[in-house]
């Protein structure tokens, strides 16, 4: 690996910044002020990074850097009890200094989860579940009311972390097509840059998925609401593979139909998936042990598995993984790529370390530990496309 890419990691207190030099990585942070950061994206062409988060005290915001992470600003979109303590207490008011502001989605969210490029818009999703737009590199936002006016936004019901729209895609030929998953309402796109979404859930044709007695599993002829992580495949064709609460999940159509293809993994539970930059039939995920079993990987031994023909078949890659005693989860958003040759793998857990795999794999390296809680992982590389 050539000297330049960096590892960028969203954590409970702040986001940090890995940086590559040799086989060494140097850790810079916190930054954003320790706020919760869910998410943290750079463009390695202009050296801009965005980190987007908050808590029921911060309020929620998006933090922006124009220099590649050495000055950050804030762009705050809505109150939180920080800000209830400080107009009633002068002297906290000075502290923190604070001053009275109108926040345009007060009242309305009170986290960023996610965040997207769509060709040059930004995007952001929200917690409750909404999707936001920014033409203007993260200054100002505004929603897309076309999701939030969905006909069947009535319905959408909580994950175990909210209502919550923590993925975002779009295809790289035509940023007018998004896709994004809600927890728990499942998978919605638009051909038409977000003023009309269709609602896509649905069981394959090709075969008949049992249903299930989890309220998060396939029933009715869906693949069950409560998606974990999407991410759509290299190439001109409309392949979305998904994470969900019950099992992996692969579309040939753009997510208007799924199968089922879980088989082959230790268990149906898991967060992260990632596709390989170039090849649409490599992909890799973390299974856990379930959602109510602890949410550590089967019989304490981490592992990463990889499908080499589009999710037919599992490898199971433990090497320089912890084989015992190891209890840690990795979070939807906590799993990236890098886009050289060989793929580089990276992927953060809630203990605090963040590992990385320059073979696409085959063996890692811890190249961080002790951090907070990881809840993010991007990459950020100047060779071809980060993750």
């Amino acid at each position: 690996m050539a000297d330049g890419l960096r590892i960028l990691v969203g954590t409970t207190k702040g986001a940090f910044i890995l940086h590559e030099a040799g086989d060494d990585w140097r850790v810079e942070g916190p930054f954003c002020e320790g706020w919760p950061i869910n998410h943290v994206i750079g463009d390695p062409a202009s050296g801009r990074i965005w980190a987007a988060g908050g808590s029921d005290w911060h309020g929620a915001g998006i933090w922006r850097s124009e220099d590649g992470g050495a000055t950050w600003q804030l762009t705050r979109l809505a109150r939180g009890q920080m800000d209830d303590w400080a107009a009633e207490d002068e002297v906290f008011a000075a502290m923190i200094r604070w001053t009275p502001q109108e926040l345009p989605f007060s009242g309305a969210i009170t986290q960023v989860w996610s965040l997207a490029r769509a060709g040059d818009r930004l995007l952001a999703g929200t917690k409750p579940a909404s999707l936001l737009a920014s033409d203007d590199g993260g200054v100002t936002w505004a929603r897309v009311e076309g999701l939030t006016d969905h006909p069947s936004a009535g319905s959408w019901t909580p994950g175990g972390a909210g209502l919550v729209l923590h993925t975002i895609l779009s295809d790289p030929a035509d940023p007018r097509r998004l896709w994004v998953g809600i927890s728990a309402a499942g998978v919605f796109a638009s051909e038409d840059g977000g003023a009309t979404w269709d609602r896509r859930n649905r069981l394959s044709n090709l075969g008949a998925c049992a249903e299930h007695d989890h309220p998060a599993g396939p029933a009715g002829g869906e693949i069950g609401h409560c998606v974990h992580n999407m991410m759509r495949a290299p190439g001109g064709e409309d392949r979305i593979y998904q994470q969900n609460h019950h099992g992996v999940w692969r579309s040939e159509d753009g997510g208007r139909s799924w199968d089922d293809i879980t088989a082959g993994l230790p268990s149906t539970f898991g967060f992260p998936i990632l596709v390989h930059p170039r090849d649409p039939d490599c992909l890799w995920t973390l299974p856990l042990n379930g959602d109510s079993a602890g949410r550590y990987p089967p019989d304490a031994a981490a592992a990463v598995w990889r499908s080499r023909d589009g999710g037919a078949s599992w490898q199971a890659m433990r090497a320089g993984l912890p084989q015992t005693a190891c209890f840690f989860t990795v979070l939807r958003q906590a799993m990236a790529g890098d886009a050289r040759d060989p793929a580089g793998v990276y992927f953060g857990t809630n203990s605090g370390s963040v590992f990385a795999s320059r073979d696409e794999g085959e063996s890692w390296d811890e190249v961080a530990r002790h951090l907070p809680t990881v809840l993010a992982v991007e990459v950020m590389d100047g060779v071809g496309a980060g993750g």
